[in-house]
């Protein structure tokens, strides 16, 4: 059974930061290229970074750019999200996918998904 767990989320002040993290099971963590997406009530879920399966390749909606980074760490099948200068609008649930070898900005793609981790930025 794959497992994509995410935590670190949280209330944070406007400006503030958070680090998430998302661990996987199940998977050969490797393999897969991971995303970060997120959904705030009443919207879609929209794609915000994703990173190759090796590491070598980051992508950013142009919301976050400049403001987060997304990173992995294949020995410890995680993968992470910095959020830096955090605005009231980035306020959602934020979840984690795995998208074998890829790393795409389409959630179609994804193979699978975590369950979410609530952020919310106060103003």
């Amino acid at each position: 059974q794959v497992q994509l767990v995410e935590s670190g989320g949280g209330l944070v002040q406007a400006g503030g930061s958070l680090r998430l993290s998302c661990a996987a099971s199940g998977l050969t963590f490797s393999r897969y290229g991971m995303g970060w997406f997120r959904q705030a009530p009443g919207k879609e879920r929209e794609f915000v970074a994703a990173i190759s399966w090796k590491g070598g390749s980051t992508y950013y909606a142009d919301s976050v750019k400049g403001r987060f980074t997304i990173s992995r760490d294949n020995a410890k099948n995680t993968v992470y999200l910095q959020l830096n200068s955090l605005k009231p609008e980035d306020t959602a649930v934020y979840y984690c996918a795995a998208d074998l070898y890829l790393a795409t900005m389409d959630k179609s793609q994804y193979d699978y998904w975590g369950q979410g981790t609530q952020v919310t930025v106060s103003s």
